[in-house]
């Protein structure tokens, strides 16, 4: 694989969906439906996933690809492959908040090694160089240059002080009683996989989700999160958690810095 190849079309293509995400964002409205799950969809969803797959399927045509919109994916078997959601945080979207991200990532034998997070509302970009190593780019986001770049790391948590950071649309009461187990300094809340990336710049110690996900919500977190030193585990074993699952859905996981006596659920 060429990582350097890979992460510049997937920095490219995050940024070129998040152009398209915003003209529809500030538009005076756009189109709202409902999937089989009863999940929100729109036309940007659609339409960010429509340009990233057939880049991606261009670029690198022998690795799989599974992506949220495209149901037919969903039904692969595969331990290798690059995995999107175009948009994740719809309801963010819908109601105009701005916590919603563009996601790609590459799943190497079960494991998310290389990713890009792009939230074109806050302006901030995350993402794996080629080494591995998670960034956040400042700058202007040139589709074809990488501007300047900071290296970032997940803090070093203090255990009777922690700053955790839960889902803005699915905090629940089982959320909260599990952060409640823990001596907190603060909390804030932040919608998609913006709450792993807050985690890998050491900006919140860990992340709990207690909700159903799917593998395309996490992987490029994951990555990022990897890159910067954190972690992915499963709440209900404290393993890593893997991806390639059968339908692609997650357990219940924490996302986090090392150094925490985490506890299971």
């Amino acid at each position: 694989m060429d990582y350097d190849a890979l992460m510049h079309e997937m920095r490219r293509l995050a940024l070129e969906a998040g152009h398209q995400i915003m003209e529809i964002y500030r538009a005076d409205d756009f189109d709202v439906r409902s999937k089989s799950d009863d999940s929100p969809v729109t036309e940007a969803d659609e339409a960010a996933d429509a340009l990233i797959s057939a880049g991606l399927r261009d670029a690198f045509p022998d690795i799989a690809l599974v992506t949220e919109e495209q149901s037919d994916t969903h039904d692969l078997q595969v331990r290798d492959f690059l995995i999107v959601d175009p948009l994740d945080g719809t309801k963010e979207f819908i109601h105009r908040r701005g916590d919603f991200t563009v996601n790609i990532a590459l799943v190497e034998d079960g494991v998310p090694t290389r990713g890009v997070v792009y939230a074109p509302a806050k302006e901030r970009l995350f993402f794996t160089d080629a080494s591995g190593q998670s960034v956040e780019e400042t700058g202007s986001f040139d589709k074809n240059t990488i501007g300047a770049v900071t290296l970032i790391h997940v803090s070093v948590p203090k255990s009777d002080a922690l700053m955790v950071v839960a889902s803005k649309s699915h905090r629940d009461q089982a959320t909260d009683d599990y952060i409640n187990r823990y001596s907190i300094k603060d909390s804030k809340s932040a919608g998609s996989s913006l709450k792993f990336c807050l985690v890998a710049t050491g900006e919140a110690d860990f992340y709990p989700r207690l909700g159903r996900t799917m593998e395309w919500d996490t992987a490029a977190g994951h990555a990022v999160l990897n890159g910067a030193g954190g972690k992915v585990l499963r709440l209900d074993d404290l393993q890593t958690l893997t991806y390639g699952k059968p339908t692609f859905a997650n357990p219940f996981f924490v996302a986090t810095a090392p150094g925490i006596d985490l506890q299971p659920v």
